[in-house]
């Protein structure tokens, strides 16, 4: 019996009698049908007032509660890890200097070396090896080299660019949130809420979303429970959301990303494994961060980097629980976190979020899975 139609209790429903996969690989499975409308467009006033949904792998049973509540489900001593990664304005406009009629858009993926960037540009067709570039008057580059899908690499007139993009550019949302360019409306809310109340270290081109629930309020609330909180980084760049393009999705090969593990954090998850205290994970990239760190001897400190993809049968060996969001069909994310919990499980849970007006995505709602 399908859980999802047999009970429309909020509280508490069974999924018992769900068979446990431990692989799909077909792409077209980890579709889901999902209303535009649920597309969270913008963020809740505040930012605890986001719905959870907890799943319980071992019960099998989803739950309806509220991000406030989340203090509730730790116990003294139990371990939650935070990416501090900060999002950059990533995304910014330039006209050609031979033809400055038409405005292109370029999302700043990573520095190379100081004052050469790799970009992405839109429309590509426009951006020409060997073209200057003017961003405003103090910001210009040149296309040093062009590479496939839109990649440019841009030498500029200044190495402090990041510096510049602090003061033109714009929070890289993802494409699903509709903005038009330069809404003030939505220029201030963005900037503050598409990113956690926690980050410290400059690189990302998206938000690690899971973290944008957290108030100080919440994180004071978990340390005085006794809560051990600890922090990794990791940069989200092209790799977190590069479509999934293969029918076979073992046949996706992960971009590369790179984390950093300090020894304070290696030392304390390593402690906590061997005492047998849960290890939280906020977000798929901790998740990856942890699991591409771990070695027979445990956790090794560092700048590391990984192409990690983890879909169903992969074996956790860090990761006891996860805070996430709601996913887009078809992306790694998604495979990842059926691997965490079932795909049964989690494709269940989807139907009830979309069944319960969950809200999807970056500035959506979220998912507890213990």
């Amino acid at each position: 019996m399908n859980i999802l139609a047999s009970s429309r209790r909020l509280t508490r429903r069974s999924c018992s009698d769900q068979p446990q996969m431990t692989e799909k690989i077909l792409l077209k499975e980890y579709d889901y049908e999902l209303p535009p409308e649920l597309i969270a467009q913008q963020p809740l006033p505040n930012r605890d007032d986001s719905r959870m949904m907890v799943v319980r792998r071992g019960l099998k049973t989803i739950e309806h509660r509220h991000f406030k509540e989340i203090a509730s489900f730790f116990k003294p001593g139990e371990v939650l890890v935070l990416n501090d990664s900060r999002v950059i304005p990533a995304r910014a406009w330039a006209c050609c200097k031979d033809d400055e009629s038409k405005s292109i858009e370029f999302l700043f993926i990573k520095e190379y070396k100081p004052g050469v960037w790799e970009v992405l540009c839109r429309p590509a067709k426009k951006v020409k090896e060997g073209d200057w570039l003017v961003f405003d008057k103090n910001l210009e580059a040149r296309v040093i080299a062009r590479g496939p899908l839109g990649h440019r690499l841009l030498e500029f007139n200044t190495t402090n660019v990041l510096d510049r993009l602090k003061e033109i550019g714009l929070p890289p949302l993802p494409p699903y949130i509709k903005r038009k360019k330069g809404d003030p409306r939505f220029k201030k809310i963005d900037a503050e809420r598409y990113q956690t109340v926690y980050a410290t270290k400059d690189g990302s081109i998206a938000a690690p979303t899971a973290g944008l629930h957290f108030t100080e309020r919440i994180l004071a609330e978990l340390k005085q429970k006794g809560v051990e909180i600890l922090y990794v980084t990791l940069n989200v760049g092209l790799a977190t959301f590069q479509p999934v393009r293969a029918e076979k999705i073992t046949e996706h090969k992960m971009l590369e990303e790179s984390f950093y593990l300090s020894p304070e954090t290696t030392q304390a998850i390593n402690r906590a494994k061997k005492e047998g205290r849960p290890v939280t994970a906020v977000g798929t990239t901790v998740v990856r961060t942890l699991e591409s760190a771990w070695t027979e001897e445990g956790l090794k400190p560092g700048q590391q980097s990984t192409r990690l993809f983890i879909y169903p049968g992969y074996s956790f060996r860090v990761v006891d629980r996860l805070l996430t969001n709601f996913h887009l069909p078809r992306s790694t994310l998604l495979m990842l976190v059926s691997a965490f919990a079932g795909y049964e499980l989690i494709m269940a849970a989807y139907q009830e979020a979309v069944r319960e007006r969950y809200r999807f995505f970056s500035y959506g709602d979220c998912m507890l899975i213990l």
